[in-house]
Protein backbone atom coordinates (compact mmCIF):
# COMPACT_ATOMS: atom_id res chain seq x y z
CA UNK A 1 0.00 0.00 0.00
CA UNK A 2 2.83 2.26 -1.02
CA UNK A 3 1.71 5.94 -1.37
CA UNK A 4 -2.20 4.55 0.49
CA UNK A 5 -1.09 4.57 4.17
CA UNK A 6 1.39 5.28 6.80
CA UNK A 7 1.98 5.51 10.21
CA UNK A 8 -1.33 6.49 11.25
CA UNK A 9 -2.78 3.76 9.85
CA UNK A 10 -0.79 0.98 10.84
CA UNK A 11 -0.61 2.16 14.31
CA UNK A 12 -4.67 2.32 14.58
CA UNK A 13 -4.92 -1.43 12.89
CA UNK A 14 -2.47 -2.53 15.15
CA UNK A 15 -3.35 -0.92 18.22
CA UNK A 16 -7.27 -2.67 17.38
CA UNK A 17 -5.41 -5.79 17.19
CA UNK A 18 -4.51 -6.36 13.54
CA UNK A 19 -1.16 -6.16 12.42
CA UNK A 20 -0.70 -2.67 11.02
CA UNK A 21 2.11 -2.83 7.93
CA UNK A 22 3.88 0.54 6.97
CA UNK A 23 4.61 0.38 3.66
CA UNK A 24 8.53 1.56 3.07
CA UNK A 25 9.02 0.83 -1.02
CA UNK A 26 8.88 4.98 -1.21
CA UNK A 27 10.23 6.43 1.90
CA UNK A 28 13.83 7.28 2.05
CA UNK A 29 16.09 5.75 5.68
CA UNK A 30 14.55 8.89 7.52
CA UNK A 31 11.66 9.06 6.88
CA UNK A 32 11.32 5.17 7.34
CA UNK A 33 12.96 5.88 11.20
CA UNK A 34 10.59 8.71 11.63
CA UNK A 35 7.53 6.64 10.62
CA UNK A 36 7.89 3.36 12.73
CA UNK A 37 8.87 6.17 15.69
CA UNK A 38 5.41 7.82 15.09
CA UNK A 39 4.11 3.78 15.56
CA UNK A 40 5.74 3.06 18.68
CA UNK A 41 4.24 5.77 19.86
CA UNK A 42 0.84 4.96 19.46
CA UNK A 43 0.89 1.56 19.70
CA UNK A 44 3.22 -1.02 21.78
CA UNK A 45 1.67 -3.56 19.75
CA UNK A 46 3.95 -5.79 16.81
CA UNK A 47 3.71 -3.99 13.18
CA UNK A 48 5.19 -4.91 9.93
CA UNK A 49 7.54 -2.74 7.49
CA UNK A 50 6.93 -4.22 4.01
CA UNK A 51 9.41 -3.50 1.23
CA UNK A 52 10.35 -4.37 -2.55
CA UNK A 53 12.74 -6.38 -3.34
CA UNK A 54 13.01 -6.48 -7.10
CA UNK A 55 15.71 -6.14 -9.38
CA UNK A 56 16.42 -2.67 -10.45
CA UNK A 57 16.33 -2.61 -14.20
CA UNK A 58 18.93 -0.41 -16.53
CA UNK A 59 18.38 2.38 -17.96
CA UNK A 60 16.35 2.37 -21.60
CA UNK A 61 16.12 5.90 -23.37
CA UNK A 62 14.43 3.84 -26.43
CA UNK A 63 11.65 2.44 -24.30
CA UNK A 64 11.47 6.12 -22.52
CA UNK A 65 11.21 7.52 -26.05
CA UNK A 66 8.50 5.06 -27.38
CA UNK A 67 6.37 5.83 -24.06
CA UNK A 68 6.51 9.58 -24.39
CA UNK A 69 5.77 9.34 -28.38
CA UNK A 70 2.60 7.24 -27.42
CA UNK A 71 1.66 9.59 -24.76
CA UNK A 72 1.91 12.56 -26.89
CA UNK A 73 -0.98 13.14 -28.10
CA UNK A 74 -2.02 13.30 -24.26
CA UNK A 75 0.29 16.20 -23.65
CA UNK A 76 -1.34 18.08 -27.24
CA UNK A 77 -4.27 17.83 -25.61
CA UNK A 78 -3.78 19.62 -22.21
CA UNK A 79 -1.07 22.11 -23.69
CA UNK A 80 2.37 20.39 -22.23
CA UNK A 81 5.95 19.42 -23.44
CA UNK A 82 6.25 15.74 -23.89
CA UNK A 83 9.88 16.22 -23.71
CA UNK A 84 9.83 17.80 -20.12
CA UNK A 85 11.52 16.05 -17.56
CA UNK A 86 9.32 14.31 -14.82
CA UNK A 87 10.27 12.17 -12.14
CA UNK A 88 8.69 8.60 -11.37
CA UNK A 89 7.39 7.87 -8.45
CA UNK A 90 10.74 6.30 -6.35
CA UNK A 91 10.27 2.15 -5.69
CA UNK A 92 13.27 1.26 -4.22
CA UNK A 93 14.72 -2.35 -3.48
CA UNK A 94 15.65 -3.68 0.00
CA UNK A 95 19.13 -2.78 0.19
CA UNK A 96 21.98 -2.84 2.99
CA UNK A 97 21.24 0.85 4.34
CA UNK A 98 17.08 -0.48 4.74
CA UNK A 99 19.09 -3.75 6.54
CA UNK A 100 20.85 -1.72 9.13
CA UNK A 101 17.79 0.45 9.99
CA UNK A 102 15.62 -3.00 10.61
CA UNK A 103 18.87 -4.16 12.41
CA UNK A 104 18.10 -1.21 14.79
CA UNK A 105 14.83 -0.73 14.91
CA UNK A 106 13.77 -4.01 15.16
CA UNK A 107 10.17 -4.42 13.84
CA UNK A 108 8.12 -7.79 15.32
CA UNK A 109 7.49 -8.76 11.14
CA UNK A 110 9.35 -8.05 7.85
CA UNK A 111 7.79 -8.54 4.95
CA UNK A 112 8.62 -8.66 1.16
CA UNK A 113 7.22 -8.03 -2.62
CA UNK A 114 8.54 -9.84 -5.64
CA UNK A 115 10.36 -12.07 -3.71
CA UNK A 116 12.89 -11.83 -1.42
CA UNK A 117 16.85 -10.04 -0.84
CA UNK A 118 19.75 -11.34 -1.38
CA UNK A 119 20.35 -14.25 0.77
CA UNK A 120 23.06 -12.32 3.04
CA UNK A 121 20.49 -9.45 3.54
CA UNK A 122 17.96 -11.76 4.73
CA UNK A 123 19.96 -13.50 7.25
CA UNK A 124 20.84 -10.19 8.37
CA UNK A 125 16.62 -9.48 9.06
CA UNK A 126 16.02 -12.59 10.20
CA UNK A 127 19.00 -12.29 12.93
CA UNK A 128 16.98 -9.56 14.74
CA UNK A 129 14.23 -12.14 15.15
CA UNK A 130 11.81 -10.36 12.69
CA UNK A 131 9.51 -12.65 11.44
CA UNK A 132 9.58 -12.58 7.55
CA UNK A 133 6.74 -13.20 4.94
CA UNK A 134 6.46 -12.76 1.26
CA UNK A 135 4.09 -12.81 -1.51
CA UNK A 136 3.41 -15.50 -3.62
CA UNK A 137 1.28 -15.49 -6.56
CA UNK A 138 1.57 -19.37 -7.12
CA UNK A 139 2.00 -22.71 -5.73
CA UNK A 140 5.73 -22.55 -7.54
CA UNK A 141 6.35 -18.96 -5.79
CA UNK A 142 5.23 -20.17 -2.28
CA UNK A 143 7.69 -23.13 -2.60
CA UNK A 144 10.34 -21.24 -3.51
CA UNK A 145 10.00 -18.56 -0.81
CA UNK A 146 9.67 -21.40 2.18
CA UNK A 147 12.87 -22.98 0.55
CA UNK A 148 14.63 -19.67 0.47
CA UNK A 149 14.05 -18.65 3.79
CA UNK A 150 10.31 -17.01 4.26
CA UNK A 151 8.26 -17.98 7.51
CA UNK A 152 5.11 -16.60 6.93
CA UNK A 153 3.90 -17.35 2.74
CA UNK A 154 1.56 -14.62 1.68
CA UNK A 155 -0.99 -16.08 -1.05
CA UNK A 156 -1.83 -13.33 -3.50
CA UNK A 157 -4.67 -14.57 -5.31
CA UNK A 158 -5.54 -12.38 -8.89
CA UNK A 159 -8.34 -10.16 -6.93
CA UNK A 160 -5.81 -8.19 -5.26
CA UNK A 161 -4.82 -4.40 -5.67
CA UNK A 162 -1.72 -2.85 -6.15
CA UNK A 163 1.55 -4.56 -7.86
CA UNK A 164 1.35 -8.06 -8.36
CA UNK A 165 3.99 -9.82 -6.21
CA UNK A 166 5.04 -12.28 -8.88
CA UNK A 167 8.74 -12.71 -9.47
CA UNK A 168 9.12 -16.01 -10.98
CA UNK A 169 6.88 -16.01 -13.84
CA UNK A 170 5.60 -13.12 -15.75
CA UNK A 171 2.39 -14.64 -17.45
CA UNK A 172 -0.67 -12.79 -16.24
CA UNK A 173 -3.08 -15.62 -17.60
CA UNK A 174 -1.54 -18.23 -15.48
CA UNK A 175 -1.80 -16.68 -11.85
CA UNK A 176 -4.89 -18.10 -10.03
CA UNK A 177 -7.60 -16.68 -7.87
CA UNK A 178 -7.32 -16.30 -4.29
CA UNK A 179 -9.52 -19.27 -3.28
CA UNK A 180 -7.88 -21.44 -5.70
CA UNK A 181 -4.41 -20.67 -4.26
CA UNK A 182 -4.84 -20.40 -0.75
CA UNK A 183 -5.66 -24.48 -0.33
CA UNK A 184 -3.03 -25.35 -3.24
CA UNK A 185 -0.63 -22.87 -1.01
CA UNK A 186 -1.64 -24.38 2.05
CA UNK A 187 -1.43 -27.98 0.67
CA UNK A 188 2.31 -27.65 -0.85
CA UNK A 189 4.54 -25.49 2.16
CA UNK A 190 5.19 -26.39 5.81
CA UNK A 191 4.42 -22.73 7.08
CA UNK A 192 1.53 -20.66 7.69
CA UNK A 193 -0.38 -19.30 4.65
CA UNK A 194 -1.46 -15.55 4.78
CA UNK A 195 -5.12 -15.42 2.51
CA UNK A 196 -4.69 -12.07 0.66
CA UNK A 197 -7.10 -10.72 -2.78
CA UNK A 198 -10.63 -10.20 -3.15
CA UNK A 199 -11.17 -9.98 0.74
CA UNK A 200 -12.95 -7.21 2.17
CA UNK A 201 -15.00 -8.53 4.88
CA UNK A 202 -16.07 -10.71 7.59
CA UNK A 203 -17.52 -13.56 5.11
CA UNK A 204 -14.20 -13.47 2.86
CA UNK A 205 -12.17 -14.10 6.07
CA UNK A 206 -13.78 -16.86 7.38
CA UNK A 207 -14.06 -18.32 3.68
CA UNK A 208 -10.20 -17.88 3.79
CA UNK A 209 -9.69 -19.17 7.23
CA UNK A 210 -11.86 -22.44 6.06
CA UNK A 211 -9.52 -23.15 3.66
CA UNK A 212 -6.57 -23.77 5.96
CA UNK A 213 -5.17 -19.94 5.77
CA UNK A 214 -3.63 -18.77 9.12
CA UNK A 215 -5.08 -15.73 8.67
CA UNK A 216 -6.00 -12.77 6.31
CA UNK A 217 -3.93 -9.80 4.32
CA UNK A 218 -6.68 -7.04 3.19
CA UNK A 219 -6.02 -3.67 1.81
CA UNK A 220 -8.54 -2.32 -0.29
CA UNK A 221 -10.56 -2.02 1.83
CA UNK A 222 -8.45 -0.03 4.56
CA UNK A 223 -8.32 2.30 1.49
CA UNK A 224 -11.74 3.81 2.67
CA UNK A 225 -10.26 4.53 6.40
CA UNK A 226 -9.84 8.04 7.45
CA UNK A 227 -6.28 7.08 8.15
CA UNK A 228 -5.46 6.47 4.15
CA UNK A 229 -3.39 9.00 2.52
CA UNK A 230 -5.06 8.51 -1.21
CA UNK A 231 -7.02 11.48 -2.70
CA UNK A 232 -10.62 12.64 -2.55
CA UNK A 233 -10.38 11.60 -6.33
CA UNK A 234 -9.24 8.23 -5.27
CA UNK A 235 -12.13 7.88 -2.24
CA UNK A 236 -14.62 9.13 -4.24
CA UNK A 237 -13.75 6.49 -7.64
CA UNK A 238 -13.69 3.52 -4.96
CA UNK A 239 -17.12 4.47 -3.05
CA UNK A 240 -18.76 4.55 -6.64
CA UNK A 241 -16.64 0.93 -7.51
CA UNK A 242 -18.59 -1.73 -8.71
CA UNK A 243 -17.00 -5.44 -9.01
CA UNK A 244 -15.90 -4.85 -12.82
CA UNK A 245 -14.19 -1.81 -11.95
CA UNK A 246 -10.77 -2.63 -11.78
CA UNK A 247 -8.18 -3.97 -13.97
CA UNK A 248 -4.87 -5.46 -13.80
CA UNK A 249 -2.25 -2.75 -15.74
CA UNK A 250 1.40 -1.70 -16.42
CA UNK A 251 0.78 1.67 -17.68
CA UNK A 252 1.64 3.21 -14.04
CA UNK A 253 4.76 1.56 -13.25
CA UNK A 254 5.76 -0.63 -15.76
CA UNK A 255 4.79 -3.71 -13.69
CA UNK A 256 1.33 -5.48 -13.57
CA UNK A 257 -0.72 -3.69 -10.79
CA UNK A 258 -4.74 -3.66 -10.50
CA UNK A 259 -6.66 -0.50 -10.18
CA UNK A 260 -9.59 0.75 -10.79
CA UNK A 261 -10.14 1.61 -14.46
CA UNK A 262 -9.07 5.10 -16.02
CA UNK A 263 -9.53 6.96 -19.35
CA UNK A 264 -5.71 6.16 -20.11
CA UNK A 265 -6.25 2.66 -19.35
CA UNK A 266 -9.44 2.28 -21.40
CA UNK A 267 -7.92 3.95 -24.44
CA UNK A 268 -4.39 2.46 -24.15
CA UNK A 269 -4.91 -1.05 -23.26
CA UNK A 270 -4.94 -1.70 -19.72
CA UNK A 271 -1.51 -3.39 -20.96
CA UNK A 272 0.60 -2.51 -23.05
CA UNK A 273 4.31 -3.22 -24.36
CA UNK A 274 5.50 0.49 -24.75
CA UNK A 275 5.57 0.97 -21.31
CA UNK A 276 9.70 1.51 -20.01
CA UNK A 277 10.43 -1.32 -17.38
CA UNK A 278 9.29 -0.48 -13.52
CA UNK A 279 9.20 1.97 -12.00
CA UNK A 280 9.70 4.61 -14.79
CA UNK A 281 6.72 4.41 -16.61
CA UNK A 282 5.01 6.49 -14.45
CA UNK A 283 7.37 9.75 -14.91
CA UNK A 284 5.88 10.34 -18.34
CA UNK A 285 2.26 10.41 -16.71
CA UNK A 286 3.00 12.39 -13.70
CA UNK A 287 2.33 16.35 -15.54
CA UNK A 288 -0.81 14.42 -17.11
CA UNK A 289 -1.73 13.26 -14.09
CA UNK A 290 -1.28 16.74 -12.26
CA UNK A 291 -3.17 18.57 -14.97
CA UNK A 292 -6.31 16.41 -14.76
CA UNK A 293 -6.26 16.04 -11.28
CA UNK A 294 -6.32 19.85 -11.13
CA UNK A 295 -9.76 19.56 -13.44
CA UNK A 296 -11.13 16.82 -10.88
CA UNK A 297 -10.29 14.73 -13.27
CA UNK A 298 -7.81 10.80 -12.63
CA UNK A 299 -7.79 10.06 -16.67
CA UNK A 300 -4.41 9.53 -15.75
CA UNK A 301 -4.47 8.46 -11.89
CA UNK A 302 -3.49 5.12 -10.25
CA UNK A 303 -6.31 4.10 -8.50
CA UNK A 304 -4.99 1.35 -7.16
CA UNK A 305 -8.14 -1.09 -5.99
CA UNK A 306 -8.72 -5.11 -5.85
CA UNK A 307 -12.01 -6.72 -7.07
CA UNK A 308 -13.91 -6.53 -3.67
CA UNK A 309 -13.16 -2.42 -3.55
CA UNK A 310 -17.46 -2.01 -3.45
CA UNK A 311 -17.26 -3.93 -0.10
CA UNK A 312 -15.08 -0.95 1.56
CA UNK A 313 -16.80 0.81 4.34
CA UNK A 314 -15.99 4.48 5.37
CA UNK A 315 -14.50 4.43 9.35
CA UNK A 316 -11.63 4.89 10.93
CA UNK A 317 -8.57 2.07 10.41
CA UNK A 318 -9.49 0.72 14.40
CA UNK A 319 -13.09 0.71 14.14
CA UNK A 320 -12.57 -1.27 10.65
CA UNK A 321 -10.24 -3.97 12.01
CA UNK A 322 -12.65 -4.52 15.29
CA UNK A 323 -16.22 -4.62 12.74
CA UNK A 324 -14.04 -7.75 10.26
CA UNK A 325 -12.72 -9.46 13.29
CA UNK A 326 -16.28 -9.48 14.55
CA UNK A 327 -17.99 -10.09 11.66
CA UNK A 328 -15.28 -13.00 10.68
CA UNK A 329 -16.27 -14.45 14.22
CA UNK A 330 -19.99 -14.61 13.55
CA UNK A 331 -19.69 -16.57 10.43
CA UNK A 332 -17.09 -18.54 11.49
CA UNK A 333 -19.36 -19.17 14.44
CA UNK A 334 -22.28 -20.32 11.66
CA UNK A 335 -20.03 -22.25 9.93
CA UNK A 336 -18.83 -24.47 13.02
CA UNK A 337 -22.93 -25.07 13.37
CA UNK A 338 -23.77 -26.18 9.87
CA UNK A 339 -25.48 -23.26 8.50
Amino acid sequence: MAGAGGSALAAAVSAAGGLGSLPCAMLTGDKMRAEMGVIRQRTDRPFNVNFFCHQPAADEPAAERRWRARLAPYYSEHGLDPAAAAEAPSRAPFDADACAMVEDLRPAVVSFHFGLPAADLLARVKATGAQVMSSATTVAEARWLAAHGADVIIAQGYEAGGHRGMFLDDDLSRQPGTFALVPQVVDAVDLPVIAAGGIADGRGIAAALALGAAGVQIGTAYLATSEATISDLHRTALAEASDDASQITNLFSGKPARGLSTRVMREIGPLSDDTPPFPTAGGALAPLKKAAEANGKTDFSSLWAGQAAALARPGDAGEVTRRLVAEAGTHLTRLSRGR
